[in-house]
């Protein structure tokens, strides 16, 4: 094995020989203590090709390979050796003249490199001391004597052996050179400074240097540095050079042990000032002893004690709650965990474990509230007052002897939990603000939409820094209630992604099998959720997961109708606007006319938000009127209408009627989350062979559907009165307006088909007909969903007949009776009944339709056969 270097001072040399080996020890320090003065008699030598002890250097000279280390002339360095090459090398050297060349490896990992593998620069050192270790390696002692350069190799066993060459330094005898030296030296002192392990005595023979290139050598051989470097400083022929190196090494070294004092200083401070605070709090807490008064953490502990007892825990929650409270005691207020716990009992302690508002029974008062607060919504008003009449037939007779069920594992379910699913702006949210005012209960309210981490429902674990409880019982804990009115709002908007499924955490909220002992991540004690009355609301029934809403009680809330809107819009709409505006109530009037317009022309929605909306900007023209000074009060009428609101946003059913007075072009009634709406279909021909596209952005649904009418439409050409050439020599392209806005679903079907059958035959639909409903190959008509919030749609849009497939006619039923009354419903079975109803008869169109190619042959036949007759009368 090569040599390797032991130490980077006299202190760890001593140790890694051992504190007994005096001698040993002696003659290294005696080495490098008279090292500078050989230096000097070495410099003054005329003899050439001598070392600097005056003992001619051979040509050729053993090689001994030094991993990770560089030896300098004139320092004296302990090596160790324990290849059997590197022995043999040092019994050889040690019986004869005693030098030896020593270079160093490029690979310090490297254990026999070989010629190749080494540095090209060396020195020629001579061996001191030898020593043999019990475990078979060879300490010793060499001192360097000058540098060479590599040659020829001339042997490489039974170990290496080289031609060298001295490679003299050059010594410049200048100002510049002694400044240098001077600074390496300061510079050294100081690193010495911040290493309280490091030999004085050593540290004052190196501040004793004068010699610049003794100086730059001796600190090398004791600054810790890369291998590279240290060989860098070995190879460098100027001593001016060396010294720069150096100097720029032991900058940055100090600048490292600067910053690592620093950092020690710091720990040190910090350990010191908690040790500090610790022996304070302990003074203070002997001294409050002695005075018999308490301390802040008994007080405090004291003030937790009786909360638990006031707050009436159940027995699980007090036994944790007690627990707590005991490590609470016994932790010094200055440990990480004391925070933690003192949160955790003040967040247990805060909630509503028995802590609830009495409910108003009063069915009578109920109704009035409900009645005072929303127009309409009778299904939803009737299942609260039906909700409250079970609570008060509970509450009456309870005392009543009841028969003991024999189911030991179904619980009584006291709660109940409502989904209230309609489109926006139809008072989901209010409404649920009237049963907690109806039933005299806090509301409380929690928008779920865009949450995506479980964590928000469940809450966090106490294990995590900054853990809080979830929603659910953060709003308990605000309200102060157990059995509020808790709106969750957007249920349908819930995300989820890689921190969990939010949906699913709710499952256990909204089940009231469950809910009776829901666990919180952060509480862990079971908190009782079955006298909360929960409420969700959404928008689109399909985005909530099968589950979820298995465990909810549906409750449907359809877009109102116009004069239901007009009815809202005075009682409430108007009444609040004139207040938001700063308004009287004589100082603005609406005429029934001017809301049915802006109901009718500016407004097509199944909510009231954007009517309050229109409302309120009249209210703020008339406003800015009044304080001008131009009048005094205003009675809004169309006329004003349209002068404050500019032109109409929608067209009456005239637009309607031009667009579909053209073959192909068919209104059809499409079901979104905003309500009903009209949708347009066209279809339109050009010369081409079999082709059928379809575009306006819809799904794969609706493509499907349109398939399947075209097909319809061809198996049925001859019944149709349709030519079969017709769709050999066409191209078919159907287009559904607002291609912007996806679509997609069945009910177009008949639409589709319809529109074909025009376009074709060149029979246009009658006026202000509407239609929807699903088809099949076979022509039949299968029911669809959403048919309340059509029939309003058709009837905003001012149609006064819609075709409907015949089984969905119970869901008339759900339809307002002002609403049937005043429109026609055709109830079809197959799309011959849908034809026949929408369309005009053909007879009316034989001048626009296109006589059958086979009838025009046959015409221009009998043409023929009469001119040949005439010319044979001729």
């Amino acid at each position: 094995m090569p040599a390797q270097r032991w130490h980077s001072g006299f202190q760890n040399y001593l140790q890694m020989m051992g504190e007994n080996d005096d001698e040993f020890s002696n003659s290294y320090l005696a080495s490098f203590l008279s090292q500078f003065q050989k230096k000097e008699d070495a410099s003054n030598d005329p003899q050439a090709g001598s070392g600097s002890d005056g003992q001619k250097l051979p040509d050729t000279l053993p090689i001994l390979p030094l991993r990770g280390v560089v030896v300098y002339p004139n320092t004296a360095v302990p090596l160790t050796v324990g290849q059997p090459r590197s022995i043999k090398l040092v019994d050889d050297v040690v019986g004869g003249d005693k030098l030896v060349g020593l270079v160093a490896a490029l690979n310090p990992e490297q254990e026999t490199p070989g010629p190749n593998e080494l540095y090209r620069v060396g020195t020629v050192a001579t061996v001191h001391r030898l020593l043999r270790a019990p475990d078979g390696t060879v300490r010793l002692l060499v001192q360097g004597i000058e540098r060479f350069k590599l040659g020829e190799f001339v042997g490489e066993e039974p170990y290496l052996r080289a031609r060298i060459e001295r490679a003299p330094e050059i010594e410049e005898k200048n100002i510049e050179t002694d400044a240098l030296a001077r600074n390496a030296r300061e510079q050294f002192q100081q690193i010495t400074q911040l290493i309280p392990s490091f030999p004085e005595e050593l540290a004052n023979s190196i501040l004793s240097l004068e010699n610049p290139l003794q100086t730059a050598y001796t600190i090398a051989n004791f600054q810790r540095m890369e291998l590279k470097d240290a060989q860098e400083i070995l190879e460098i022929d100027s001593v001016y050079a060396k010294l720069k190196k150096l100097i720029g090494l032991l900058v940055r070294e100090a600048e490292v042990l600067q910053i690592g004092q620093k950092i020690q200083n710091e720990a040190r401070g910090e350990i010191e000032k908690v040790q500090r605070d610790y022996y304070l709090r302990e003074q203070m807490k002997a001294i409050q002893r002695e005075l018999g008064e308490k301390d802040e953490q008994s007080e405090e502990v004291e003030e937790f004690r009786k909360k638990i007892e006031d707050a009436k825990l159940p027995e699980e929650a007090e036994k944790q709650a007690k627990r707590e409270l005991d490590r609470l005691s016994r932790l010094p207020t200055a440990a990480a965990e004391y925070g933690v716990i003192r949160t955790y009992l003040d967040t247990l302690v805060s909630l509503p474990w028995s802590t609830s508002t009495e409910d108003n029974l009063d069915i009578a008062h109920a109704r009035q509230v409900l009645n005072q607060d929303h127009f309409g919504l009778e299904d939803v008003k009737d299942r609260i007052l039906e909700f409250l009449a079970i609570r008060k037939l509970r509450l009456d007779r309870k005392d009543e002897k009841k028969e003991e069920s024999s189911d030991h594992i179904r619980r009584e379910r006291e709660g109940v939990i409502l989904c209230f699913v309609g489109p926006p702006g139809v008072g989901k949210t209010s409404l649920g603000q009237s049963i907690a005012r109806a039933m005299g209960r806090k509301f409380i309210r929690a928008s779920l939409g865009g949450i995506r981490d479980e964590a928000e429902i469940r809450g966090h674990r106490r294990t995590y820094i900054g853990a809080m409880p979830g929603r659910i019982l953060q709003s308990l804990r605000r309200i102060g209630s157990k059995n509020p009115v808790f709106m969750l709002d957007e249920v349908d908007k819930l995300t989820n992604d890689f921190h969990g499924d939010p949906a699913s955490a709710l499952l256990e909220v909204l089940d009231p099998e469950q809910n009776g002992e829901f666990r919180d991540n952060y509480l862990e004690v079971a908190y009782d959720l079955s006298q909360v009355f929960f409420i969700a609301t959404a928008n689109m029934l399909e985005y909530i997961p099968g589950p979820l809403r298995d465990r909810m009680e549906m409750i449907y809330l359809s877009g109102y109708t116009e004069n239901e809107k007009t009815a809202i819009a005075r009682g409430y709409l108007i009444p609040r606007q004139i207040r938001e505006n700063s308004l009287r109530p004589k100082e603005v009037t609406f005429t029934d006319e001017a809301l049915r317009m802006i109901v009718r022309q500016y407004t097509r929605e199944a909510g009231v938000r954007n009517l309050e909306r229109k409302i309120g900007a009249v209210c703020r023209k008339v406003g800015t009127r009044i304080a001008e000074g131009k009048a005094k009060k205003y009675r809004i009428t169309p006329k004003l209408v349209e002068e404050f609101l500019d032109h109409p946003t929608f067209q009456g059913p005239e637009e309607l009627n031009k667009r579909t007075s053209i073959p192909g072009v068919i209104p059809g009634l499409a079901w979104t989350s905003f309500g009903g709406d009209i949708l347009l279909i066209e279809a339109t021909a050009m010369p081409g062979g079999r082709g059928f596209q379809i575009t306006g952005s819809i799904g794969n649904v609706m493509q499907e559907s349109a398939r399947a009418a075209l097909s319809f439409v061809r198996s049925r050409a001859h019944s149709l009165g349709i030519p079969h050439e017709f769709f050999d020599k066409h191209d078919i392209h159907m287009h559904i307006p607002a291609g912007a806005q996806p679509k997609d679903g069945p009910s177009a079907g008949v639409t589709m088909a319809t529109s074909l059958v025009s376009l074709i035959s060149g029979r246009k639909i009658n006026p202000q007909i509407g239609m929807t409903g699903e088809i099949t190959l076979r022509g039949q008509v299968l029911p669809i969903g959403g048919v309340k919030e059509k029939v309003l749609a058709a009837h905003r849009s001012g149609l006064t007949t819609v075709i409907l497939p015949k089984q969905n006619e119970n869901d008339l039923d759900d339809v307002p009776d002002e609403i049937r009354k005043t429109m026609k419903f055709v109830f079809a079975e197959t799309v011959d009944d849908v034809i026949k109803a929408a369309l005009e008869k053909a007879k009316s169109q034989k001048k626009q339709t296109r006589k059958p190619e086979k009838k025009i042959k046959q015409k221009k036949a009998e043409k023929n056969v009469k001119n040949k007759s005439a010319a044979r009368r001729r």
